[in-house]
């Protein structure tokens, strides 16, 4: 048994008929073909799969494409703007945040909201908002000093 959905995806909308038991990240990779987010854990614990539905972060390993259905998904694909970096990916770049990149992806998803709903946040908010992302390279310090920057120039 199959279903169609159709939600929008960076700004563009699009219909696809899916399994109802395909994970959004699957459905993301393997039918939209956006390799931004990345699948590791596949358990929620790791924030590499990282995305926004409807302005929301979320781990799309830990929800089904068909509860997309109608909704506005934004990947790290869907960040930047005619050939410019979003703010946070810059930052990223500029502070050094990220060494083999495999969870940058989640990082700046995750990063992007906590900026969102605090606009100034102290290092120790910002270390609470990434503690459900992992990151095995960096020791943290440089993703922090990343997202102090985005925020001081948002």
């Amino acid at each position: 048994m199959t279903q169609t959905i159709t939600l929008t995806i960076n700004g563009k909308k699009r219909s696809d008929t899916v399994e109802p038991r395909m994970l959004l990240i699957h459905y993301l990779r393997e039918v939209a073909g956006l390799t931004g987010p990345h699948i590791a854990c596949e358990t929620s614990l790791c924030g590499a799969c990282t995305v926004h539905v409807d302005g929301k972060a979320i781990k799309s390993c830990s929800m089904f494409a068909v509860q997309a259905d109608g909704r506005n998904v934004l990947t790290i694909e869907g960040l930047a703007a005619d050939g410019k970096l979003d703010p946070m990916q810059e930052a990223f770049w500029n502070e050094h945040a990220l060494q083999c990149g495999f969870c940058t992806p989640g990082m700046i998803m995750t990063a992007k909201q906590i900026v969102e709903r605090n606009p100034k946040p102290t290092e120790e908010e910002i270390r609470h908002g990434l503690e459900g992302n992992l990151c095995r390279c960096t020791g943290y310090q440089h993703i922090v000093n990343a997202v102090k920057a985005a925020a001081a120039k948002a």
